[in-house]
């Protein structure tokens, strides 16, 4: 076991926060055996990540019975699954009540990762959860374990909810094409890259089922701060592209 340092805390979130869909485990309401489902995924604005469950599945009823679960993050690539970075966040999952800002603010960072779920989010027995952290165990390969605290996933920030989600909005609306950002980020080659994400530790990229994460240096002060920072980004790509 490694000591957690700042490159296992970038991975750890990258992996959690690019995540399109997780493994997710939780105790059986039923018989009391672990049981493991998969569901989409996104994360709040704090980094906690967020699922949509319909209230008839068996794991959404295990959850309202024991909140605890744990999820697993990382998808392998080529050659040896077991090479590959992955993370296990150990979670109390949170129901979500249907009416609040709350709620209205999951249902716009989800739809804006998962637009096909437009024809099922509004569904009455459809429901979000927070599965918020209490632990973590990263590998980020072989002989490079970590075990990690809440606070290693979680973004700190005293900006209202609502200031960041409406600079999402309109982000998203002014960079609908995204192509130039993904490129400027180092994002893996895909066309037709959209933003769908922002928050004070940096922002999402989706390309079909290519997702994207790139952190900010650091976590940013304010929307206007972090808007900035994505122009900044877009105004050094041009001027390379002119030289």
């Amino acid at each position: 076991m490694r000591e957690t340092d700042g490159e296992a805390r970038t991975l750890a979130r990258r992996l959690v926060r690019s995540a399109r869909f997780v493994s997710l485990a939780v105790v059986d309401h039923e018989n009391g055996f672990p049981a493991v489902s998969r569901a989409l995924t996104t994360t709040d604005l704090d980094g906690v990540p967020i699922i949509l469950v319909s209230t008839l599945a068996r794991h959404a009823r295990s959850l309202a019975a024991d909140p605890r679960c744990s999820l697993l993050a990382g998808e392998p690539g080529k050659g040896d699954p077991l090479a590959h970075a992955r993370i296990t966040v150990f979670a109390s999952a949170e129901p979500v009540p249907k009416d609040g800002d709350v709620h209205a603010r999951l249902r716009s960072r989800f739809l804006a990762k998962h637009p096909k779920a437009a024809l099922y989010i509004d569904f009455g027995d459809f429901s979000f959860f927070r599965l918020v952290p209490t632990s973590a165990s990263l590998n980020g390969g072989f002989g490079r374990a970590y075990a990690l605290q809440a606070c290693d996933l979680l973004i700190g920030s005293n900006v209202k909810a609502e200031d960041w989600q409406r600079l999402g909005e309109r982000i998203m609306i002014k960079y609908q094409d995204a192509s130039r950002l993904a490129e400027a980020v180092g994002a893996p080659k895909a066309s037709n890259y959209r933003l769908c994400g922002i928050d004070p530790a940096g922002f999402d990229l989706i390309s079909g089922n290519v997702s994207f994460r790139h952190d900010f240096p650091s976590e940013i002060s304010s929307p206007e701060v972090a808007e900035a920072e994505v122009k900044q980004i877009l105004d050094v790509v041009q001027t390379l592209r002119k030289i």
